[in-house]
């Protein structure tokens, strides 16, 4: 296949554009930087803005599927900073899709278009978007997401959205370097009791969960798969701040021995948000709502759909996973 992947030198979309290149496809890489590392493995490079609708839909010509995980992420800032890459760049990916006959969209979501602050253990895709949005990340991504799963058309765009749960492995340029750094500054609190369950992901389970959706709706142009979301982790939950230790002590720092109840950590990341917002400041405040409430509460989920629909398995468990970015670091 042909296949084009938006924000191809992100941590998640790297991998991706590797194993496709593994396995035998052609990449189109979509990205504003230069990676000549997988310029050199054979992607074909082209830059440009998922803003730029124009740019957006000239490199959909000529593709037979594409992998859309260009997005703007984090926890802070104003709307438009999120809405219009979110929102916008994904309406301009469905348009070149749509401009050129593309029969195949994966879409790059996360678990958060789901998560409103309390406990969602063992969830599965039945469970609603909130009623309130804790910050714009997850209410852009939703929104998107709506989109690429109303613009589903079996026979001619065929699309799914994938929500991988905290992605993290080796060579990973967002967590594990800010919990070090937090870390290492004595910024790292324990958020509540420390014994809830969380879900996470080895970059090379969520890669290969595209390459799995891909796979399943080139079969059929008709697939039963289509137009649905899907959770994807290891499926294997973990205790948050054990993990977090674990990674921490991979990388060769301390685990964080101080606590600080859920309730003191939304109250602080309340009075943090609204002291920023009056003042305009746009760097992330040390804590906010949202972060307090996804570092105390259980976040897990079912996957029994991705591996019924998509064949998705995992393919390196957290023990594995643990080994090689020990050996990594």
């Amino acid at each position: 296949m042909h296949v084009l992947v938006t924000g191809a030198g992100g941590f998640l979309g790297s991998h991706i554009v590797r194993q496709l290149l593994a396995r035998g496809d052609r990449v189109r890489g979509f990205s504003r930087g230069l990676y000549p590392e997988l310029t050199s493995l054979g992607m074909q490079q082209v830059c440009g803005d998922i803003v730029d609708a124009d740019a957006v839909r000239r490199a959909c010509q000529g593709i037979d599927a594409v992998v859309h995980t260009a997005a703007k992420a984090g926890v802070w800032g104003r709307w438009a900073n999120y809405y219009v890459p979110n929102m916008i760049g994904t309406q301009n990916v469905l348009r070149g899709c749509q401009a050129h006959g593309v029969p195949i969209l994966v879409y790059t979501s996360s678990p958060s278009v789901t998560f409103d602050g309390s406990d969602q253990k063992g969830v599965d895709e039945s469970v609603p978007y909130p009623q309130k949005w804790l910050c714009h990340y997850p209410h852009t991504k939703a929104l998107a997401e709506q989109a690429v799963l109303r613009a589903n058309q079996p026979g001619k765009l065929q699309t799914v959205s994938l929500r991988p749960h905290l992605i993290w492995g080796e060579g990973d340029p967002h967590l594990l370097p800010r919990l070090i750094q937090r870390a290492q500054n004595g910024r790292l609190r324990i958020v509540g009791d420390g014994q809830n369950l969380i879900d996470a992901t080895h970059v090379e389970n969520a890669a290969g969960a595209h390459l799995s959706a891909m796979a399943r709706l080139a079969a059929d142009p008709n697939s039963p798969a289509a137009g649905r979301a899907y959770f994807v982790s290891q499926n294997q939950p973990v205790n948050c701040w054990q993990w977090i230790a674990n990674l921490l002590e991979a990388a060769g720092t301390k685990r964080p021995s101080r606590q600080i109840s859920f309730k003191t950590a939304w109250r602080i990341g309340a009075t943090m948000e609204t002291f920023y917002r009056i003042i305009g400041k746009t760097t992330e405040p040390p804590m906010t709502r949202f972060v307090a409430a996804q570092l105390a509460t259980d976040h897990y989920f079912d996957l029994s759909a991705a591996i019924r629909l998509l064949g998705y398995q995992p393919t390196i468990t957290n023990e594995q996973g643990l080994e090689r970015l020990s050996s990594g670091l």
